[in-house]
């Protein structure tokens, strides 16, 4: 690196480029010394590496830090006056930008050591005022820009004017508290980031899990359906060898049999053809011997359908089989296709976005109260004066007169009751819950929440704890629930949506829909079609 200042004795007092006084003498890193314009424009002269050659022994050199020359993307020296040098400083009080050399001078003078030294920066001249062209070191609160002093006396008289210094004091405060709350807002989102990312991996490890339990439970089945066709193989083939043993024994017997009649004949045959009359006689068999059926027993031939019977059993285990596969892969489908991981998403705030979550609600016979009448698609209960012609179930409520969905509501979901009568509770509920005794009823329990709705009044029961809620008596009743964000809410619909009750809780397993019409036969609830 070329450096100023080194003593030089008189021989060496000359430049080696311009042969006079050296001026501002340089002397570059193998010992030669040269005027610094001089090196300079030698070295301006050669290529833009930032290696370069002494021009007495051309070795090579470095070229010094404070020669570098500025680039395109650079912000240039505003004092060199040839080949423009990178600047290491620019100055707010004389709004230029200096290279190493030229920036000596504000480290020198008294004076310029005041001056505030920043980055180098292409917008100096920013901070000049285009009306008055003097640096703008006042800012106008009034009109939200920086302005000259003489603007604070002129156009902006009377405005609200403070230093740009005082302004930035103010706005730094308010940057400081923009970044907290950014870095709060950083830190809530990392922490949200390493939540989903446990729920990636709680998800990865249940679909893991899930697997190998389904793989286990198939395996399960087709060893047993394997068994079953095993055993069923294998009593046709035994009951094959059964039969087909009792016929041949049968057989061989009517084959001896076809033997010695066929021998009898012969004898016979040849005792006709007999001259000697006392012979024949002596021989000739009585006819009642001749008569004679040793075995007087008819053989009885089946239809011939023998074990086509059996096909049309193992036929009839195959439709019932598909019926239920077809009857449960529906929820099973729907299970895994409507799991919901992401919990964030607000509620819904109109109808039409609560529609977006509709469900086709149909009520399970098998869990009717007798006195129910299922019609509509098993989507409308009634209360009836007679007890309905039911099948025995142990799903079946005894006690109140109640009845729960088909469908498992395992994801978000939405449905609207409508109901006529007295009073209906429209409820979700555990599969589990009791359904006999007097803690059974929907509402009477920790497995079920309800909400009461008569002509008059609303209320709210779980756990048998009534909770008053007020709105006006409607006739249509909307539910959404969201499991996995423990919501239940239930909305007044008329022309418009109102909450009517809110339940933030947790909920453990699958919920089914439910009805309970505790009062006058004729009474009626219906789950709506709403797409």
């Amino acid at each position: 690196m070329a450096q100023k200042g080194a003593p030089l004795d008189r021989e060496s007092s000359s430049c080696l480029i311009c042969l006079d006084v050296l001026k501002d003498p340089v002397t570059v890193p193998c010992g030669h010394s040269y005027c610094l314009n001089c090196i300079n424009r030698f070295w301006d002269e050669e290529d833009q590496n930032k290696r370069h050659s002494c021009p007495q022994c051309r070795q090579m050199e470095a070229a010094p830090a404070g020669l570098c020359y500025a680039g395109p993307e650079d912000v240039t020296c505003d004092v060199c006056s040839s080949r423009k040098r990178k600047a290491l400083k620019s100055c707010l009080m004389c709004l230029a930008s200096y290279c190493e050399e030229h920036l000596q001078l504000h480290y020198d003078s008294a004076p310029l050591k005041k001056h505030k030294l920043v980055e180098p920066s292409n917008k100096l001249q920013e901070n000049i005022c285009s009306r008055h062209h003097e640096v703008m070191k006042m800012f106008c609160r009034t009109d939200q820009q920086c302005i000259c002093y003489l603007c604070s006396v002129e156009e902006h008289k009377g405005h609200d004017t403070v230093s740009a210094a005082a302004e930035r004091t103010e706005k730094q405060r308010e940057l400081e508290g923009s970044r907290q709350k950014l870095q709060e807002r950083i830190q809530d989102r990392e922490k949200e980031v390493k939540l989903l990312q446990r729920e990636v991996e709680a998800i990865n490890h249940s679909a893991g899990k899930t697997v190998e339990e389904s793989e286990k439970i198939f395996t399960d089945l087709i060893r047993l359906m394997e068994k079953r066709r095993s055993e069923v193989k294998q009593q046709i083939r035994s009951q094959q060898e059964t039969e087909v043993s009792l016929i041949r024994k049968l057989q061989q017997k009517l084959e001896q049999e076809i033997t010695d009649l066929k021998r009898t004949d012969a004898e016979l045959e040849q005792l006709s053809h007999t001259e000697d009359h006392s012979q024949f006689l002596q021989n000739h068999p009585s006819v009642s011997e001749l008569s004679e059926d040793t075995d007087s027993s008819s053989i009885n031939v089946r239809p011939v359908r023998f074990f086509e019977d059996v096909t049309a059993a193992v036929t009839e285990l195959r439709d019932v089989l598909e019926d239920i596969l077809r009857q449960t892969w529906r929820n099973i489908s729907l299970t895994v296709t409507e799991l919901d991981v992401l919990r964030s998403e607000p509620e819904p705030q109109s109808r039409a976005e609560f529609l977006r979550y509709s469900r086709d609600i149909r009520l399970d016979p098998n869990t009717a109260h007798t006195t129910l009448s299922l019609t509509e698609g098993n989507r409308k209960a009634t209360v009836m004066n007679q007890p309905q012609s039911y099948s025995s179930h142990p799903d079946r409520f005894t006690v109140y007169t109640q009845v729960l969905s088909r469908e498992r509501l395992s994801a978000r979901s939405y449905w609207e009751v409508e109901w006529r009568g007295t009073r209906v509770h429209v409820a979700v509920a555990y599969r589990k819950i009791s359904r006999a005794g007097n803690d059974s009823g929907f509402g009477c329990n920790d497995q079920s929440w309800a909400l009461d709705c008569d002509q008059n009044t609303f209320s709210f029961y779980y756990e048998n704890i009534q909770t008053p809620v007020f709105g006006r008596p409607s006739s249509r009743i909307g539910v959404y629930l969201d499991p996995r964000a423990g919501v239940l809410s239930f909305y007044s619909v008329s022309g418009t949506m109102t909450l009517l009750h809110r339940v933030q809780t947790t909920f453990t397993e699958p919920l089914h829909a439910g009805l309970w019409l505790p009062y006058s036969p004729g009474d009626t609830a219906e789950f709506c079609k709403l797409k």
